[in-house]
């Protein structure tokens, strides 16, 4: 989620690391994750994982359980058993206001972003979420709980193949001090600036090649942040009524009310929800991107306009028999 400061898989593999150390996931092997011409299968995970937590936005406990899911499926999400199948793609997306929320037939799920960047850095492809809530659970802020359930339970290889898209010329979304854009590219690359005036945060610039390893270990314990100063607005609004110093990095006027695992820790998050974000996408991207202030807003728009000047809109099937299993 973005930084709760007011105001859907490129990525979905995160495009697969750089050549990176073999990483364990239960008996599979880790795949790099940055794209390369090779043959490369797609992945789901071995066996069913659960988590239950607070959610975030609702302050509700909700429980999402993970499993297995057939190649070319995607990620789909459902609440209960028997709800509607909503797979994660652009057309799902009802709101990205905050956070990314996704629905169908009027069912909604909340804040997907953080489980969808973990299945992006793990080159996870094909997954069920099952929710017993309309929003995931919160847990520590970031993508880390959901990575560990993700190694919990295993990689498993499946026969079809990766189908990365190569961007073909600049392509870009945004304007007056917030844009995004990516251009042709060998590898996947990202480089991001935040300029927050808040003293605490100020202004901050990475620049990363995705490897899985750093992935793991440097974005995904990311957390996601939000101003003491919003907290009464917010919750008047029905907005972080789960949030606590627990799943929150809170920014008071000098200085955060409970620390920071790194020093940059606000722009490595907003690169955290840039990923999940782009695992909309459903397919692995070559291309590098350089981001400015961008949110979830943003990157809805991005996403679109990736998938419209690529035409891989045209090629989408989002009913197919794969996902039909699971209506």
């Amino acid at each position: 989620m973005r930084g709760t400061r007011a105001p859907p898989a490129a990525a979905r593999s995160l495009v697969r690391a750089n050549q990176l150390k073999q990483l364990s996931l239960g008996s599979a092997m880790a795949l790099p994750l940055l794209f390369s011409d090779a043959v490369m299968r797609q992945h789901t995970i071995r066996k069913a994982v659960s988590l239950e937590g607070v959610g975030l936005h609702s302050g509700k406990t909700v429980r999402v359980m993970l499993a297995p899911a057939p190649a070319d499926s995607g990620i789909v999400f459902r609440v209960g058993e028997r709800g509607d199948a909503i797979p994660a793609v652009p057309e799902s997306v009802v709101d990205s206001h905050y956070a990314t929320t996704i629905g169908k037939n009027g069912t909604r799920i909340q804040t997907i972003e953080h489980l969808m960047a973990a299945a992006s850095g793990l080159g996870i492809d094909n997954l069920e979420v099952r929710v017993d809530g309309t929003e995931l659970p919160a847990a520590d802020g970031s993508a880390k709980p959901f990575v560990q359930m993700m190694l919990a339970a295993g990689r498993m290889p499946q026969s079809a193949r990766l189908r990365p898209i190569r961007i073909p010329h600049p392509i870009g979304a945004g304007g007056n001090g917030r844009w995004i854009q990516i251009v042709p590219a060998e590898t996947f690359r990202i480089s991001y600036t935040l300029d927050n005036e808040h003293p605490v945060i100020g202004t901050q610039v990475l620049s990363w090649t995705p490897t899985e390893e750093s992935f793991v270990a440097e974005y995904a314990p990311a957390r996601t942040y939000g101003f003491l100063k919003d907290l009464g607005f917010l919750r008047k609004s029905g907005r972080a009524l789960g949030g606590s110093l627990d799943n929150t990095i809170v920014i008071g006027k000098t200085a955060t009310l409970n620390g920071l695992r790194y020093r940059d820790e606000f722009v490595r998050h907003k690169v955290l929800d840039l990923i999940g974000d782009l695992a909309l996408i459903g397919r692995p991207v070559v291309g590098e991107i350089t981001a400015v202030c961008a949110g979830h807003a943003l990157h809805s728009r991005f996403v679109e306009k990736v998938l419209r000047e690529t035409g891989f809109r045209e090629e989408r099937e989002f009913a197919g028999d794969a996902i039909q299993q699971f209506a």
